[in-house]
């Protein structure tokens, strides 16, 4: 059963104890207390403001798992902090997974001071976790996929629009790439995995990845340079910088182009595209 009281004086500490600084918001001159607003927390975890102040009043509804896991994340909350969530509004503490979906909420300060750059959060599978704007309007939303989809070592290999973002005498290295990539992951996780389920579905769906597989790729250069295709700001040579949580198996990737480059141009102008 839900403790409505105890979730709600919960998520009222937490807000509370967020500082705008530490989620990447300014604080302006007219904040009078300390900690966020509700309506910051709102976007934070992408609810409405409506829906999160009833739970802290506390008259909400029950939120479901995935609820929980964006207020999880959108709160920093550490992996303690999370279970504690889960319990408090009833639900089944999540398995603790060395190498699960929830972000660390160091990784998710770093990624905060990044608005201005493409970043996001990948795990070993290639699933997105979660992107800055400009990683969005650069790559697309890609956290909104499910089912295998999640990972973009399967959608390079099975959805041919997802190749549309590099040129096409990129592609040939970049399937190498991917295929390196998850065999690295399938030779840390084994044969009773994400990334051997994945593997398997490639196999079966993707001639070219079969053929591949078979070669057992080595990544070289950890995250080179790769160009970009875009349709707005046209073609950009960006370096990739990869930061890696082996705890939580997951890095935080940031691309980057070299100052008076047009690239660099390009990518000041990405910035500044709405998204969608």
């Amino acid at each position: 059963m839900a403790d409505r009281a105890a979730l709600a004086a919960f998520l009222r500490a937490r807000r509370e104890a967020l500082q705008p600084e530490d989620v990447g918001l300014p604080r302006g001159r007219r904040r009078r207390t300390g900690g966020l607003r509700r309506e910051e927390v709102a976007a934070l975890c992408d609810m409405s403001v409506d829906y999160y102040s009833r739970l802290e009043q506390p008259r909400g509804p029950h939120p479901s798992e995935q609820m929980l896991t964006a207020m999880a994340r959108g709160l920093r909350l550490s992996l303690e902090e999370r279970d504690l969530l889960f319990q408090l509004a009833g639900h089944a503490t999540p398995r603790r997974a060395r190498r699960g979906d929830h972000v660390a909420p160091g990784m998710m300060r770093i990624l905060d001071r990044l608005e201005d750059t493409p970043a996001q959060v990948m795990n070993h599978l290639g699933e997105t976790l979660s992107q800055t704007r400009p990683a969005v309007a650069l790559l697309g939303d890609q956290t909104a996929y499910t089912g295998l989809a999640r990972s973009s070592h399967y959608r390079w290999f099975t959805d041919p629009a997802t190749r549309l973002v590099h040129p096409e005498s990129d592609h040939a290295e970049q399937s190498r790439l991917m295929v390196a990539d998850l065999h690295s992951a399938y030779s840390r996780d084994g044969g009773d995995s994400g990334a051997a389920a994945l593997v398997d579905a490639l196999n079966r769906e993707s001639a070219e990845f079969a053929g591949l597989w078979r070669q057992r790729p080595v990544l070289g250069p950890y995250c080179a340079s790769k160009r970009f295709v875009h349709p707005e700001v046209g073609t950009l040579e960006l370096h990739c910088q990869t930061l890696v949580d082996p705890d939580h198996g997951q890095r935080l990737v940031v691309y980057t182009a070299t100052p008076g480059t047009e690239s660099h141009t390009n990518l000041r102008l990405l910035s500044l595209l709405p998204v969608l």
